[in-house]
């Protein structure tokens, strides 16, 4: 896909090349297809160890600079203006538009979250059908969903939204994008999708923006959530160290015991 947005719109943190933009021009990037993922700091942390998803980040044609945490410790280090835009943010944007809803196949993470989603969506005038949609099975390393490819060769839908967890679906948006014939769009977002219909805490627009979301959530569900944000601090001593550079990768403490 030709790039033609100037070199200083992007920020190259431990090694993945970030956009540093607004959602339209983020989305603007992919009239021609490609991959856009949103990398969380509690999946970023794990670059050393996660080979795949390291190679997801890498490989993919837009990153967004979804994680707070990951701004503000980036800006303090080198005292620079990166602007966050957040999955959330980035979601609304494609939303805005029609002619995006018509065009977009969805991969959700349960029958739950799709049943939901979709009624949200439709009670919003947007227009989804009943065959857009797929219910994601749970995926394991290496991720492979011949099913979904059939699907997906069959309809050649012109965006392909991916809604599962993070970790996982740049993995699978990697795959598709490496499998498909044809280049369609491949939007990793995540929960943002269900911080709208209620599937998961609705998060506002002010919270969004003061960086609040992680609050909401570890507040609605503290058990699921709050382990999870308090790891991500692990990413603050890696960017403290690698900062642009990549790191180099490890091998985890579970394989080392392993190989004991």
């Amino acid at each position: 896909m030709p790039n033609t947005t100037p070199t200083h719109n992007f920020r190259q943190i431990l090694g993945i090349n970030f956009f540093n933009g607004n959602a339209s021009q983020a989305a603007g990037l992919l009239q021609h297809g490609g991959l856009l993922v949103v990398p969380a700091a509690p999946a970023l942390k794990n670059l050393p160890w996660d080979t795949e998803y390291r190679e997801a980040l890498l490989s993919a044609d837009v990153v967004i600079t979804d994680s707070a945490l990951m701004v503000m410790l980036w800006n303090l280090l080198e005292r620079d203006t990166l602007r966050r835009l957040s999955g959330l943010e980035y979601i609304r944007e494609l939303l805005r538009s029609q002619d995006f809803c018509r065009e977009a196949f969805w991969i959700m993470a349960s029958s739950t979250s799709a049943a939901r989603n979709i009624s949200w969506m439709r009670e919003q005038g947007l227009e989804v059908g009943n065959d857009s949609y797929y219910v994601a099975p749970v995926y394991h390393r290496p991720v492979e969903d011949r099913e979904l490819l059939a699907r997906l060769r069959e309809r050649q839908p012109k965006h392909i939204v991916v809604t599962i967890g993070g970790g996982t679906q740049e993995v699978l948006g990697l795959y598709l994008k490496q499998h498909l014939s044809y280049p369609a769009a491949i939007h990793c977002i995540g929960a943002a999708i269900a911080f709208l219909s209620g599937d998961q805490v609705r998060i506002p627009v002010w919270a969004d923006r003061l960086y609040l979301g992680w609050a909401f959530r570890c507040l609605a569900s503290p058990r699921r959530y709050v382990p999870r944000y308090w790891d991500a601090r692990h990413l603050m001593p890696l960017l403290t160290k690698y900062r642009d550079r990549l790191p180099e990768v490890m091998r985890s403490l579970e394989a080392q015991k392993a190989d004991a």
